[in-house]
C-alpha cells in the first residue's frame, strides 16, 4: 500500500520540483520511502512531452531496497499503490517462459507480465491496484484501477496538462492545477454524501472507473478509456444450477482462497472484528487455514452506544483469535471531525469515517496490514434496504396513488421524533424521511435511488441560487436490463459500483492510509462476485433471511443463537452531536454572511432547513449534516 502520483506535461513546463511536493502531500501513504522519476527533455524544448512518476511507500511485500519505486525495466517505468497477491503463481509461469526478477517485489511480476502479454496482463491479476505505467518504446501512458476500485485514482486534464494520483491533495500541489469548483458536482454531493464516480468536485477532473484502465498517446496527446471489467456484467448470465449445499460448497471454497491470498505479506497482519456475519467469516475462514494465532482488533466508543466489543470477544475466545479492544471516549471522536477535510479531500459526509480512522490509528501500533469485510453485505444482500424492496416494494404499488400521497403529506407534517416507541429505533429519523418520498414513487428503480440520497431533484434546485444539473451517474438501472437481472440483483449490481465505491472503499483507504495502515478487503476478490452474482435469489435472501447463503457458512464456526442479533452497524449519533457538541460549527456553516460570500446556496433554504432541524425535525440531520461536511471542506480549500 503506497501513494502514487506524477503528471504527463506536454508544455514540458513540469519540473522534478513540482514532483516531490506531489508525492510530499502524501506522505501519510506511506512513510518508509520515496522515489520520483522524470523523463528528461532531452532538447530543451518547451513543448516537448515530459513525464514524471512519483511514490510514497509503505513497504508490504519486499522490504528491500529492490522494492522501491518507481521501478524500472529497460523501457518500462511504473509507480502503483496496492498488491497483487497471485504475483507469486504469475512469477512461476513467466520465468517458465524464459523471464529473470531481480526482486521479490510483486511490482517487477506487473512490468514483466506486461511486457510478456501486454496491457492484457491486468486479466491475471488477483489484487487491489492503482497504477501508472509508462512504456517508453510505444510512448504510451497507461492509468489503471483494479475491478473493485478498492483503491482510487484521481486525474486532472486541461489544455497540455495531465495530473494522476491516489489522492487530490497531490494534484492540488501542481501549479497548473486550477481549482475550479463543479456546482454539479456540489449538488451530487449533497444529495448523496459522497461525488459519485467517475466526477470530481473540481473541474477537468474526474475518478478512473473501477475495472477501467486509460491509455494516453504521447505522440497525439488522445486519451482512450477501455474497460476491462464490469461488475454489473457478471449479473447479466443465467443463474447457475446448483443445490443448495453445492453453492454452500463452492462459495466457501472461493472465500478460503480469496481470504488466504490477503495474507500475503512481509509484514504483520490483523483483522477487524465487530462480530457481525461479514467479519465473523472473514476471521473464521482464516483461523482455519493459518497455523499461527490469527491478530483481530475492536472498536467501542460506550458513551455514544458504538459497543459491539462483548459480541466480538465473545467470537475471538470461539474462534480462539488473539483478540484485542480499543475503548474510546467521544470526546476522541468528536477531536477528529476537524481533520476529516485534510484526509478526505473531496467532501465526503459518511460519519463512520471517524470510528474507522480511530481504529485505524491504533491497530498500526500493532500491525502494518489490516483485513477489512466490506463488499459482504453487497455480495450476499445484507442491506436493509433490500429486505425493504422484498418485503413492501411491491406491495406499495398496490395501494391507490392518492392514498400514498395523502399519507405523505400526513407524515410531513409530523415529527419522526413525534413517533412513540420507534423513535428510539436505530436511525429512524432518517428512515422516516425517505419513507416519504417513497410512498409518491415505489417502483423499485425508484426506491433504491430515494434510499440512496438525501435531497430530491426539486428539493436540490431549491437549496441552490442558481439551476444545477443532475450529474449522469451509475444509480440508474438502465444498463442493467436483461432477461438475468432481478429486482434484488439489480439493487445489488447498483451498489456494488456506486455506494461501494464511492462511500464504503474511499472511507476505508482514506482512514486506514491516515494512519499509514494497509487496508485490504477480502470479500472484494474479483472471483467471488463472478461466481455469487450468478446464484438465486433466494440463496441471498430466503424467506425474510438475509445474507443467507453467508449466515450458513459462519454457522458451520460459531452457533446460530450467538450470532442471532441485531445489526449495529459503525453508527455515530451526528444529529445528536449537532444539537450540542457540535453545535457552533452547525452555527458557523449556516452562518448568513458566510454563505452569502460563497455565492453557491439559497439563504432562505438554508436557514429553512437548519431552523426545521433544531426546532426536532431530526429527520433532516443528514441533510444538515452532508451540508456542515461540505462547508468543514470548502474552508479548507476554498475560502
Amino acid at each position: 500500500m503506497c501513494g502514487i502520483a506524477g503528471f504527463i506535461d506536454f508544455s514540458g513546463k513540469s519540473d522534478q520540483r513540482v514532483l516531490k511536493d506531489m508525492t510530499d502531500a502524501i506522505v501519510h501513504r506511506g512513510p518508509d520511502g520515496e522515489g520520483q522519476w522524470f523523463s528528461q527533455n532531452e532538447n530543451g524544448n518547451e513543448n516537448e512531452v515530459v513525464v514524471g512518476l512519483g511514490h510514497r511507500r509503505l513497504a508490504i511485500i519486499d522490504l528491500s531496497p529492490g522494492g522501491a519505486q518507481p521501478m524500472h525495466r529497460e523501457n518500462l517505468h511504473i509507480t502503483i499503490n496496492g498488491e497483487i497477491y497471485n504475483f507469486q503463481k504469475i512469477k512461476d509461469e513467466l520465468i517458465g517462459i524464459g523471464h529473470t526478477f531481480q526482486s521479490h517485489s510483486d511490482t517487477e511480476v506487473i512490468l514483466e507480465a506486461y511486457r510478456a502479454w501486454g496491457i492484457s496482463c491486468l486479466v491475471r491479476f488477483i489484487g487491489m491496484f492503482a497504477f501508472t505505467l509508462f512504456d517508453e518504446e510505444k510512448q504510451e501512458v497507461y492509468l489503471v484501477r483494479d475491478r473493485a476500485g478498492v483503491k482510487p485514482l484521481f486525474v486532472y486534464r486541461k489544455n497540455d496538462l495531465i495530473l494522476f494520483g491516489s489522492e487530490l491533495k497531490s494534484l492540488l500541489a501542481h501549479p497548473g492545477f486550477e481549482k475550479n469548483l463543479d456546482l454539479n458536482t456540489v449538488a451530487a454531493f449533497m444529495q448523496f454524501g459522497h461525488v459519485p464516480t467517475p466526477h470530481c468536485i473540481y473541474k477537468d477532473c474526474f475518478k478512473v472507473k473501477p475495472g477501467t484502465y486509460l491509455k494516453v498517446n504521447l505522440s497525439t496527446k488522445e486519451l482512450e478509456e477501455h474497460t476491462y471489467w464490469s461488475s454489473s456484467a457478471c449479473y447479466d448470465k443465467p443463474k447457475l444450477n446448483l443445490s443448495e449445499a453445492e453453492a454452500k460448497e463452492q462459495t466457501k471454497t472461493l472465500l478460503k482462497s480469496a481470504f488466504d491470498y490477503r495474507m500475503v505479506s512481509d509484514v504483520p497482519v490483523g483483522v477487524f472484528l465487530s462480530g457481525g456475519y461479514d467479519s465473523t467469516g472473514v476471521t473464521a475462514l482464516l483461523a482455519e487455514s493459518n497455523p499461527n494465532q490469527l491478530k483481530t482488533y475492536t472498536i467501542s466508543v460506550p458513551d455514544i452506544g458504538l459497543n459491539e466489543a462483548a459480541y466480538a470477544k465473545e467470537t475471538a475466545q470461539i474462534l480462539g483469535t488473539k483478540h484485542q479492544e480499543l475503548e474510546c471516549s467521544y470526546q476522541e471522536a468528536l477531536d477528529l471531525i476537524p481533520t476529516l477535510p485534510h484526509f478526505y479531500d473531496e467532501p465526503f459526509a459518511d460519519s463512520s469515517a471517524i470510528p474507522s480512522m480511530l481504529l485505524s490509528k491504533w491497530v498500526k501500533n500493532e500491525v502494518t496490514v489490516a483485513l477489512s469485510a466490506d463488499g459482504g453485505d453487497e455480495l450476499f444482500a445484507g442491506y436493509n434496504r433490500y429486505d425493504y424492496l422484498m418485503k413492501f416494494g411491491n406491495g406499495l404499488n398496490y395501494i391507490p396513488s392518492f392514498l400514498r400521497k395523502t399519507l405523505a403529506y400526513g407524515m410531513d407534517k409530523i415529527p419522526a421524533t413525534s413517533i412513540p416507541v420507534l423513535k428510539d429505533k436505530y436511525n429512524f429519523p432518517n428512515r422516516y424521511e425517505k419513507t416519504k418520498e417513497i410512498l409518491k414513487n415505489p417502483s423499485a428503480e425508484a426506491i433504491m435511488l430515494q434510499l440512496s440520497r438525501q435531497y430530491d431533484d426539486v428539493q436540490i434546485q431549491d437549496l441552490f441560487l442558481r439551476p444545477v444539473k443532475s450529474l449522469p451517474n451509475l444509480y440508474s438501472a438502465a444498463d442493467l436490463n436483461s432477461e438475468y437481472f432481478t429486482a434484488l440483483s439489480t439493487m445489488q449490481a447498483i451498489d456494488y459500483r456506486t455506494y461501494l465505491v464511492d462511500d464504503i472503499l474511499q472511507k476505508v483507504d482514506r482512514a486506514t492510509m491516515s494512519a499509514s495502515l494497509e487496508g485490504r478487503e477480502p470479500f472484494l476478490d474479483h472471483r467471488i462476485l463472478e461466481f455469487v452474482a450468478q446464484l438465486p435469489d433466494d440463496l441471498k435472501y430466503k424467506k425474510g433471511i438475509k445474507k443467507y447463503l453467508l449466515r450458513e457458512i459462519v454457522h458451520d464456526y460459531i452457533p446460530q443463537e450467538k450470532m442471532n442479533r441485531p445489526k449495529m452497524g459503525f453508527a455515530i449519533p451526528i444529529e445528536n452531536w449537532m444539537m450540542n457538541e457540535l453545535r457552533p460549527i452547525v452555527e458557523e456553516s449556516f452562518s448568513l454572511k458566510f454563505i452569502k460570500q460563497q455565492g453557491i446556496f439559497n439563504p432562505i433554504a438554508c436557514k429553512k432547513l437548519k431552523d426545521a432541524f433544531m426546532g426536532g425535525k431530526m429527520e433532516y440531520g443528514f441533510k444538515v449534516w452532508y451540508f456542515v461536511s461540505f462547508q468543514l471542506w470548502y474552508k479548507k480549500y476554498m475560502a
